[in-house]
């Protein structure tokens, strides 16, 4: 069974896709810590809710370099194996990505490396101005250069005439709760980087 720590900034919805596919005994892990940098983060409550143990950590005052330390203390306090962002809007520092390497993974609202480098409604929004035919997510480790690490794997989605930013953004975040359950069980397949 592996440990997963979880960084999220938002709602946290895929989280629950997770919880949900542990408890049905889908997915061989346990969530053992949330932590955010936002102290009104829904993600805290939801986590709460599910009786995990979750911890908003300010940032007021702190580098970066100062900050993930901060975050990489208590994720090895709770024994953290695999960590998931999830909707976390902070970059992450070197020597945060450089402790933590392989171990390590986002998800992307697009499929990378089309429209990287954006986040949330801007990605959606993107890939409609754009008038490309399909988009979809991508799970990939991370590295120091932002939406970049190797993918672990991409689902895909049509964009439907007379979308908007909005329903497309719901039908994409289907796909990552669907895509982060699956590169978690290839994470424990021994199927992660070297």
């Amino acid at each position: 069974m592996i440990r997963l720590g979880i960084l999220g900034s938002t709602r946290g919805s895929s989280m629950a896709a997770i919880v949900d596919a542990i408890q049905e005994k889908k997915l061989a892990a346990e969530v053992v810590v949330v932590l955010s940098n936002q102290e009104e983060a829904q993600i805290l409550t939801r986590a709460s809710d599910y009786q995990i143990p979750a911890f908003y950590i300010d940032a007021s005052g702190l580098t970066r370099e100062a900050y993930d330390e901060k975050l990489t203390a208590c994720l090895q306090r709770y024994g953290v194996e695999l960590l998931v962002l999830i909707g976390y809007m902070r970059i992450l520092s070197d020597s945060f990505v450089k402790t933590w390497e392989h171990h390590v993974m986002n998800v992307h609202p697009s499929l990378l490396p089309a429209f990287s480098g954006m986040m949330d409604m801007q990605v959606h929004q993107a890939v409609i101005d754009a008038g490309v035919s399909e988009t979809g997510c991508t799970v990939h480790y991370v590295v120091s250069k932002v939406d970049a690490g190797p993918i672990v794997l991409q689902k895909k989605c049509q964009v439907l005439n007379g979308d908007t930013a909005e329903t497309l953004k719901i039908r994409v975040q289907q796909l990552e709760r669907e895509a982060l359950c699956e590169a978690i069980a290839l994470y424990q397949t021994d199927a992660r980087l070297k």
